[in-house]
């Protein structure tokens, strides 16, 4: 690892935690001598990075500093870039174009010998089939979601059979390009996940549901759990 990432290193882990980290804990993590870090953590106070530190507790980083924008090493780009393409290939049309758009803005921002990174990725999303179709706007749709606001819609079972479902929307999720929207459904009084492609009508309703979506989601991982392990 070069120093120059290491720096970053040593400042994304004390901004991890807010208890204090010894030296040794943090040379151990990062697979160097405690000397090499003493001598890393000189540095990083020449440069004005407001990491205390006191003999026998740790080090801690100022609740206040922030890093400055944009400085990331080749894999976080790479994992980045990733991402993008993935969303590209996979999402709906709003966000896939968001995703292309941030590719764009990345690679502008950072450092010419950088670009490549992001321009001409190791690494590729595969795209085997057709993504699906959906009769609604996925903006409007993930709106609700990061909102709360209730929906209305109309659904197609796998046998056709129309219903009019009263959901909350909780988030959408992706399988096997296949996308999903997982809720909890007023209609049934139980968690329910809509495949997007057979939702024929989404309308977003004025009000909130009334739970935090937080405990929703927790009611929804321990649920599955449940339904999951047999129980």
């Amino acid at each position: 690892m070069r120093r120059t990432e290491r720096l970053f290193q040593i400042i994304q882990i004390l901004r991890s935690t807010k208890a204090p980290i010894t030296g040794r804990e943090l040379a151990d993590e990062l697979e160097i001598s405690l000397s090499t870090l003493y001598r890393d953590m000189a540095e990083l106070h020449a440069q004005r990075i407001p990491i205390t530190g006191e003999a026998g507790v740790g080090y801690v980083l100022d609740d206040g500093y922030d890093m400055p924008p944009l400085m990331f090493t080749p894999d976080e780009l790479e994992a980045a870039a990733l991402g993008a393409a993935w969303v590209a290939s996979e999402a709906d049309p709003s966000l896939s174009r968001a995703a292309r758009d941030l590719v764009a803005k990345l690679s502008s921002a950072i450092p010419k010998e950088l670009r490549p990174v992001v321009l001409n990725a190791s690494s590729k999303p595969i795209q085997t089939r057709a993504s699906v179709k959906e009769r609604f706007d996925g903006a409007l749709l993930r709106h609700a979601i990061r909102e709360r606001y209730r929906l209305q819609l109309i659904y197609a079972d796998h046998d056709g059979q129309v219903t009019d479902r009263l959901v909350w929307p909780l988030f959408i999720a992706f399988l096997d390009r296949t996308r999903y929207l997982v809720a909890w459904c007023e209609t049934k009084q139980d968690y329910r996940h809509f495949k997007t492609e057979r939702v024929q009508e989404l309308k977003v309703l004025a009000e909130k549901y009334p739970s935090r979506r937080t405990a929703l989601l927790k009611g929804w991982e321990e649920d599955t759990a449940r339904r999951y392990s047999g129980q």
